[in-house]
Order: C-alpha cells, then structure tokens, then sequence
C-alpha cells in the first residue's frame, strides 16, 4: 500500500484543506478502510514508519489510529495495528435513488411558501425592516438574559411565559376589541406554527375545512399536512361569500379566513357577513379560524375589531403574529382560543410541546408593557400610509388594464387585471426576471372550483416611496406586453 500516495490524493480535496493535519490523517485511513481500499485484516505501518512514510509527526500517526480504534475501525494486536474484519461494511448504491425520493406522498404536493430572498420589491409580508428600533431590541434583550434564573434555562410552560400572554392580552382587548384574558392565550412559532397546531387539535385526518379563493397558500399547506380536505369558497369584495349549498354539502370543522384584510385580495369581511359566518359556524359546531396577521396597519380609519370580539361564545381561534409588526426572525405568533378549549389544548401541549426562548419572551413582554410597541406600531402606520399612497398614485397609469383592491389596510395591495384571461403567472415571471417579485393571484386558487382573480399581490411595506414610480413603471411595460 502507498500510504504517501493515498494520504496525497485526500489532501488535494479541497474540503479537506482546513482541517487540522491529525484529522485529515485520521480521515483519509477510516476512508479507505469504508472503502476497502485497506481491506480486512490489512496490518497497518507502525507508528514511527508511517510517520517517516508521510513526513508527519509521530503523535499524529498516534491520534489517527486511537479514534480509528476508538471507533471499531482498527483492533491492536501482537504484531502491529489490524484493520477489524467488519470494518468495510458499504451501503449499496442503489439505496441512494430511494432516499432522495422518500418524502411522503402527501409532503410532495405542498404549495411553496416564501423564504428569506423574499426582499426585493413587491415582496409580500416583508415589514420595513430597517426603521425597527433594533438598539433597544438589543437592550431589551440582554436586561432579559440577566435577570434569567438558571432554572429558567430548562423547558418552559407549553402555553409561553404568563407575562407576554398578559401583555397580547391586555393589547388584543384594547387595540382589537377582543374577549381575551391570559388564560386563552397560547405562544407559537408563528402564524404557520398556529395553523399546525389548530389543524392538528381542532379536526382529524379527512375533516372538511373552508378557505377563501383565492387565499393564503400557508394555510393550504399546514392543512393538506394535516390531512384535512380543503374546500375553497369564493371570495369578493366583502370578503367570504358562502353558499347555503355549501352549508349543506361541504359540513366545514374549521372555517379559515382572514376577515380584516383579505390574503391576497385585500377585502374586508362586511359586519352582516362575519356575524352570520359566527351564527352558521355555532349551528355547524365548526370553530373558525381567524388570521389577523396585518389588522394593526389600517390606513383609512381605526382598526376593525376582530371576529372574536363579536360575540362572548364565538367559536372563534383567533391568530397574531409579531412577524409583521417586529420582524419576521422573532418567530414569536399566538393563538387565543374560547374559554372552554383552554385547559383541554393546555393538557394537549404539555404532552407534545415543551416550550423555550424564555429571554425572547420576557423582552417582547418588556417592549409592549413599557408603551415601545404601541409607538412602533403608530410610526409604521405612518410609514406604511405614505408608501400605499404612493403606490396607489403610480398603478394609476395601470388604470385602463387593472384596478386596485385591498390598499385600506395592511402591508399589501392587489391589482386586479380587466382581462380575466390574462396570463398573470407569465407576467410574474417576467418580473421576478427584472428583480420584482408581484405573486400571480392566479397561483392562489383553492381547491377545484374556478377562482375569476387575476393579477397580482403587491407587497409595499419595505419599498421606499420615492422607488414607486420606476418599479410601477416596469409593471406595467410587462403588463402591456412589453419585454
């Protein structure tokens, strides 16, 4: 065996060159033993010879054949180092097709949801993330991790810390109208986390579950992982718009909508609507889902209150989320379930739950109780107003092909093309090929029935005001054909 030879050849991988000399060594013989290179029974170089051999130290050589002992991979015996019998032992080649096609059959079919290249212009969801007061965030959270105990480093209660549940609390009954104390409260990763758990505690594998369409493809998927049957109903400019057929055939458990700025239309669901939805939804024994992910931006008038303020007994799972109001690397969102789920879904979580990030916590907790969250709030109403108007003043050359929809409230706005057969998917990619993202409202459809919505999601949130003009002007060049 040339041991030179083999260790040179190692050494040229270029993900070896880093590596600390005793490692590579170490590496390359348990390498070419897995291999068979060094088959069993191979009786090694001493120590000092394959030190002299390779030009390495002796203690190097010494190291590589202890962790190869160490491991099985060699055995000590009279004459020397031994390579152990069932050192070579290969996994077949053709196990390696069936690992890469091993998700499950359901996994396969999941909408893709956005990731973190999600920063360009018209991005969707994506806060103005450089006017968030990231200093004090720090402060905030180092006075967190000092005042921690160390029992406090342990898993931590399944429902979040009992003073951030206070504090959504004591928020959600003053800015959203809700019927909430601490003890509804539930802390998640965030909204997607939410809908894991709801689906997964609220409705079992092939129960029915309404979603509008077009709607939110985050939710189809937490769903369809859920194994639950998405039924898509059709939604307009007052959002949900049921049928009594669909009462009598599709029997919904869960009922999905965002009521105060539709996703990704943008209508808000009219006052006559969300009440008969919550008197429908009691007589179904369904529980609704109501994702308020961007209610706190309202831009024309106070915000609505939520659904689950309506009515003392409303069936109603209501969601937050601090993604849009923080920042979405906070992975901080909540659940506020009616009283009598509580201690039912408290016992659920402290089986499968166990819950931690205590310091994040403690600081999101500190940064709404001391009034910074409301005066954050209030600059990027500020903010995200100018920048809708802006937008909304430069689709205004659109106004011939396509109409606005949704711009009263939240981080985004919907631009609705005239031509219901217009090939919206196509002209997103042409975007996306000039460096704007504007989502197809097409690629939003729910379930089997035909969704007339065609344009696209414009998100405006972290796009500075005074770009709107040129990035509405590279719109509506695709728009109109242009290339």
């Amino acid at each position: 065996m040339d041991y030179q030879l083999l260790f040179t050849r190692f050494q040229a991988d270029a993900a070896h060159t880093r590596w600390p000399q005793q490692r590579q060594l170490h590496e390359c013989l348990r390498s070419a033993i897995r291999q068979g290179t060094l088959a069993s029974g191979t009786r090694l170089l001493a120590s000092r010879a394959l030190a002299l051999e390779l030009g390495v130290s002796r203690n190097t050589v010494l190291y590589a054949y202890d962790q190869l002992a160490t491991e099985g991979f060699v055995l000590p015996a009279r004459r020397g180092t031994v390579v152990a019998s069932l050192a070579a032992v290969q996994i077949p080649k053709a196990a390696a097709p069936a690992l890469r096609s091993g998700l499950s059959r359901r996994s396969q079919g999941m909408p893709t949801l956005p990731g973190s290249e999600m920063s360009v212009a018209f991005a969707p969801g994506v806060p103005a993330l450089g006017s968030f007061p990231i200093t004090l965030w720090r402060r905030l959270l180092d006075r967190a991790w000092r005042a921690l105990q160390p029992a406090q480093l342990n898993y931590a209660d399944p429902a979040g810390e009992l003073a951030l549940r206070t504090a959504i609390a004591d928020h959600l009954r003053v800015a959203r109208g809700a019927l909430v104390d601490s003890g509804q409260v539930f802390i998640t990763d965030g909204t997607q986390s939410s809908l894991d758990l709801v689906a997964r505690a609220f409705a079992d594998p092939g129960d029915k579950v309404w979603m509008e369409n077009p709607g939110y493809q985050g939710a189809l998927a937490a769903f369809r992982g859920a194994q639950l049957k998405p039924i898509g109903i059709a939604v307009d400019e007052e959002g949900l718009a049921p049928l009594a057929s669909d009462w009598l055939r599709h029997r919904p458990k869960l009922i999905y909508v965002t009521p105060s700025h539709q996703y990704p239309v943008g209508s808000v669901l009219s006052l006559e609507r969300r009440m008969a939805l919550i008197a429908q939804a009691r007589n179904a024994a369904a529980l609704i889902i109501e994702d308020d992910y961007d209610s706190e931006f309202r831009h024309d008038g106070p915000p609505l209150s939520c659904m689950q303020g309506l009515a003392g007994d409303a069936p109603v799972l209501y969601l937050g989320t601090f993604s849009k109001t923080m920042f979405p690397a906070l992975r901080v969102g909540f659940v506020v379930v009616p009283a009598a789920l509580a201690e039912p879904l408290t016992a659920l979580l402290a089986r499968a739950a166990p819950r931690g990030r205590t310091a994040d916590q403690l600081a999101l907790a500190e940064f709404m109780r001391s009034g910074h969250f409301s005066l954050h709030l209030r600059r990027m109403r500020r903010l995200y107003r100018q920048r809708r108007d802006a937008l909304v003043a430069a689709l205004q050359q659109l106004g011939d092909v396509a109409t606005v929809h949704g711009g009263s409230a939240g981080m985004h706005l919907a631009l609705r093309l005239h031509d219901p057969q217009a090939d919206d998917e196509a002209m997103s990619a042409r975007l996306m090929q000039r460096g704007i993202m504007a989502p197809a409202l097409s690629l939003h459809a729910v379930g089997a029935r035909h969704q007339p919505w065609r344009g696209f999601l414009l998100g405006y949130a972290q796009v500075p005001a005074e770009t709107m003009e040129a990035l509405v002007a590279t719109l509506a060049a695709v728009v109109r054909g242009g290339r």
